[in-house]
């Protein structure tokens, strides 16, 4: 084990081409400028969606949760195994040692099998929601949303385990990334592509497409019957959760075709597979761990809505640890504009000035009220 461990991290240790002109030069700055932009969009986004659904109460519902165990799953790449590519990248080798190998290796598998179980857990939400509301409410009450999210997670745990025993955690120079390794073991990678992803794929394609034969169903309809009719609220919200499968499946489609491709003959299509497109589907799928929550923000007004108090919030230095579903929507316009903080801080300046004239004053004068800013909130 400890001569497999040192071949391991010895074989790590070069990048590819070695400085020998193997690659060339613009490809470690722009792999490295792809990843620090996802770092940051992945952990500012699902921070976003986290303290979203968390301080807005029309955003806590069942549903939801899936949700926030979808950013969770986004986070968990962008804490740790993001920023050892990215050093990784940047010294142009593996240095960090076996153990963080493997611990962002798992990791990494953790996520991604995550972020399937949990994009198949919403569908499955939707599908309920939409075409069997009736039995909705008592499938899904928070109680058992929360006991399918630990059931995701503990199914997520146990497909991820095999990697530790097979050996297929291994560094990659061609994409400065300790990963699953596609050619180690042809029976597990195909195992892998078509439990871990083809078979979620095919149960998310089959909710949503019951759930576009029901809202087609709905706008052809001329005259009302006992069938369920869509809110567009709710027309609006499945489209949202569509999209974000959409470019999950074409993010991560093509390194798993790449992995059922060099499973059928390792030996003789890994030769066959260029570098840059295994190079570009890796980074492509990484890219996706940022998307989700830049996806709420432009489809879901709640969201959108939360985003901009959370962010006036923290640019006001004010409270944001509180309850703002019932906050009216002018505010909301004026809270998330340039003016209003300019006026804050006028507002501020003409406070400190009264209160050092009210100091000054003469007894006989009279008293002066408080002065209110434009935005109706005493100064």
């Amino acid at each position: 084990m400890k001569d497999n461990v040192s071949e391991l991290l010895n074989a790590s240790q070069q990048a590819p081409g070695g400085g020998e002109g193997g690659r060339p030069s613009w490809l470690a700055s722009t792999l490295a400028f792809i990843l620090i932009f996802t770092i940051v969009v992945d952990i500012l986004g699902n921070l976003l969606v986290i303290m979203s659904v968390y301080r807005n109460k029309k955003l806590r519902n069942a549903g939801n949760i899936f949700v926030v165990s979808l950013a969770v799953a986004d986070l968990v790449v962008a804490i740790y195994p993001y920023p050892l590519v990215l050093t990784s990248i940047l010294n142009n080798g593996w240095n960090l040692g076996y153990l963080h190998c493997q611990i962002s290796a798992f990791l990494m598998g953790l996520s991604v099998i995550g972020s399937v179980f949990n994009i198949t857990g919403i569908a499955m939400n939707r599908y309920c929601y939409i075409c069997h509301s009736l039995k909705y409410d008592k499938i899904y009450s928070n109680k058992n949303s929360l006991c399918y999210v630990l059931l995701i997670w503990m199914l997520t745990l146990i497909a991820v385990m095999p990697n530790l025993q097979t050996g297929t955690l291994q560094y990659d120079p061609r994409i400065y990334s300790c990963t699953f390794t596609q050619s180690v073991s042809s029976a597990y990678t195909i195992a892998v592509v078509v439990f871990h992803f083809i078979v979620p794929m095919f149960i998310v394609i089959f909710c949503y497409l019951r759930i576009w034969i029901l809202v087609l169903q709905v706008r052809r309809r001329v005259k009302p019957d006992n069938k369920p009719k869509l809110k567009p609220q709710d027309f609006r919200n499945f489209v949202t959760m569509f999209v974000v499968f959409v470019l999950f499946a074409i993010c991560w489609a093509p390194l798993n075709f790449i992995g059922l491709i060099v499973a059928s003959d390792p030996a003789t299509m890994v030769p066959r597979i260029p570098e840059w497109l295994f190079v570009a589907s890796y980074y492509l799928a990484y890219f996706n761990s940022c998307l989700n929550a830049i996806i709420y923000g432009l489809l879901n007004q709640n969201f959108r809505k939360e985003y901009k108090k959370i962010i006036v919030s923290l640019c006001t230095a004010k409270m944001f640890f509180v309850d703002s579903s019932n906050d009216e929507a002018d505010k909301i316009k004026l809270l998330c504009s340039v003016p209003f903080v300019s006026a804050m801080m006028i507002s501020n300046l003409l406070k400190t000035l009264e209160v050092w004239y009210t100091k000054d004053r003469m007894p006989d004068e009279p008293q002066r009220l408080p002065i209110k800013s434009s935005s109706g909130f005493a100064s």
